[in-house]
């Protein structure tokens, strides 16, 4: 007789928004040992003035809904709306400048392998 496997982790990426909070709300969706995914929920959120993202891995983000600007410490500023993704490698300095009040972002962060 074989085990019965676990059932699969599932859900709906626009279903129980968080309300605003007066920060960005993270939710982890899947997590592997050098993956992560996270919805994140902006509500008109900006990174506090000389915060700045320093992260060890690699990010990939999709803009769910609304609007966004991201500063990255080099000058450059990237606008998103909708539908636009954008790849921040690992250590790419880089801050929330605005979002609207219903940005929500789908983000991939991937650790290197050894």
């Amino acid at each position: 007789m074989s085990a019965e496997a676990p059932a699969s982790p599932r859900g709906k990426l626009f279903a129980e928004l968080p309300p605003p909070a007066g920060g960005e709300i993270f939710q982890t969706l899947f997590s592997h040992s050098r993956c992560r995914i996270e919805r994140i929920v902006s509500h008109g959120h900006a990174s506090a003035p000389g915060d700045w993202y320093d992260q060890d891995a690699d990010e990939w983000v999709v803009l769910l809904s609304g609007e966004a600007v991201l500063l990255f410490a080099d000058g450059e500023a990237v606008s998103l709306a909708s539908g636009d993704w954008i790849a921040i490698p690992a250590h790419r300095r880089h801050r929330v400048e605005s979002t609207s009040a219903d940005a929500m972002w789908l983000a991939v962060h991937c650790s290197p392998g050894d």
